[in-house]
């Protein structure tokens, strides 16, 4: 097993900056903006696995359950990535950074949140879904943390495969089985996390570049990483359209319109690069964001309302 990393500077060492409280700095831990994104995507999935709307009880658990699943994975990435973390801009003012929260309580509240997720996933769903979210803790921490982050550039297309996970808990929950649209939305999920991820990195190329850390921005050039993104973004919207058997054209329609958006805004980026002229990553990652969220809420509504599937 990989060794835990050491802090870059001893616990004693003072704090940077005004310090959080001990709740807000527990919290923090868990990266509750990434949890936002991953509990976006398994209500809808939930959704179109009732074929309607699933109890609202188990809907609450499931999230409840992910989210804790989710945010001890975040907790153990903190700890591991602790020493990186501090020299980079963007993440410099994390909790472990900053001397709020001691690496051995960090460690333990991880384990024991992901433990406790476990247990509310497997009584108030069943006990499929707490295995598919504990896994996707377990691949997080020790294959893209521990393995894959620090030695290639393809580690996020890899690593990434932990967050497209709560599509197939959220499934599972519903259904107590794994069915080929629970696939497909993982598919999507994952296809999605380059572009998206790569835009935040070629900005933030030299945090990653001071840290060791070989995202694809760092160890390739800029065209080829916006080819990439344009690549991965198209299939990313082919994929969406996979889903087009058990939906009606609610979903269809919306997966149409905004999957041309996101590829007018890769193909714009890519094209810019290309021709040395300015471009904004920042732009795309954002768009990113929404894509993703306001797809997977057409998703829900499409099953929602129940039409007839088109196919």
């Amino acid at each position: 097993m990989t060794a835990i990393p050491s802090s870059a500077a001893p616990e004693s060492a003072p704090p940077a900056g005004r310090r959080r409280g001990v709740l807000a700095a527990y919290v923090a831990l868990t990266k509750p903006r990434v949890i936002e994104l991953l509990l976006v995507t398994t209500i809808p999935a939930m959704f179109l696995a009732q074929r309607g709307i699933p109890s609202l009880w188990l809907v609450a658990v499931t999230l409840l359950g992910g989210a804790m699943s989710a945010g001890a994975a975040n907790a153990l990435n903190c700890v591991a990535d602790s020493d990186i973390d501090a020299v980079m801009n963007r993440t410099k003012k994390r909790p472990l950074v900053r001397y709020e929260v001691p690496r051995r309580n960090a460690l333990i509240f991880g384990i024991v949140l992901g433990l406790v997720s476990f247990a509310v996933l497997w009584l108030g769903a069943n006990l499929l879904s707490a295995i598919l979210a504990t896994a996707a803790l377990l691949f997080y921490v020790f294959v893209y943390t521990l393995v894959l982050k620090r030695r290639t550039s393809q580690n996020i297309v890899w690593g990434g495969a932990a967050g497209c996970m709560p599509v197939v808990v959220g499934w599972a929950a519903v259904t107590g089985k794994v069915e080929w649209p629970a696939l497909v939305m993982f598919g999507v999920v994952f296809l999605w996390t380059p572009p998206h991820f790569w835009s935040l990195a070629m900005k933030y190329k030299d945090d990653y570049a001071r840290a060791g850390v070989p995202m694809l921005p760092v160890v390739a050039t800029t065209r080829q990483v916006s080819a990439r993104i344009l690549a991965y973004s198209w299939a990313t919207v082919g994929c969406t359209l996979l889903l087009v058997p058990v939906t009606s054209w609610v979903y269809v329609a919306f997966a149409v319109l905004a999957g041309a958006a996101f590829l007018i805004v890769a193909q714009r980026m890519h094209a810019a690069v290309r021709n040395g002229r300015a471009y904004n990553p920042m732009k795309l990652f954002h768009l990113s964001n929404s894509y993703l969220a306001l797809l997977f809420v057409a998703i829900a509504v499409d099953a929602a309302v129940g039409l007839p599937a088109l196919v």
